[in-house]
């Protein structure tokens, strides 16, 4: 069994071969972690960073492409998945904090019903063009810049921007203006 082929080795993963796994860990793990460390500067977190790319390898691995590199797929994840324990960590900014604060109160004496409004503006966006509701939701959601979500759905950066410019252009349409409050307090 070549697992240095990686056509080979991406088959291997796609029927769960626990050896092709084990050939993964044992080739990529400290590679990563020295990587992962380049970006965290602390051990525990490339560590952390590293196993859990190596879990959804494990727990998506119906759908690794042969055709595409297993290396630049490791690396990739652990740069994602560094981003979005980044972004996880990130502290709240004391400005932040009294804008969100302001916001609570506004929507504690403004809306009864707010359950009733959230759900009217996620059913307005679930009902976005699917390409647009995509990126709209990558962006607002997931917190993914522009940029990365050019570089995770492999399109323009234009693409990015007018599909952006379009739900939200579909969105003001579409709320009335007690929804339009609850869709800038969610979104911005």
């Amino acid at each position: 069994m070549n697992y240095t082929n990686n056509y080979y080795l991406a088959e291997q993963m796609k029927i769960g071969n626990p050896k092709a796994y084990d050939y993964l860990m044992h080739s990529f793990y400290q590679k990563l972690c020295a990587y992962a460390y380049t970006l965290s500067h602390d051990h525990g977190t490339a560590e952390d960073i590293v196993q859990n790319v190596f879990v959804e390898v494990w727990l998506n691995k119906k759908n690794i492409n042969p055709v595409f590199s297993i290396k630049n797929y490791l690396y990739k994840s652990v740069y994602n998945e560094f981003i979005n324990q980044y972004r996880k960590s990130k502290p709240v900014y004391c400005l932040e904090k009294k804008y969100l604060e302001a916001v609570d109160i506004e929507v504690e004496n403004t809306y009864d019903n707010l359950d009733e409004l959230v759900k009217l503006v996620n059913k307005e966006i679930n009902c976005l063009p699917p390409k647009c509701r995509q990126i709209f939701l990558l962006n607002k959601k997931e917190g993914l810049s522009h940029i990365e979500i050019a570089e995770y759905l492999d399109v323009s950066m234009k693409t990015i921007e007018g599909h952006m410019t379009r739900g939200f252009k579909i969105l003001r349409d579409r709320l009335d203006d007690k929804m339009k409050t609850v869709f800038f307090i969610l979104f911005g």
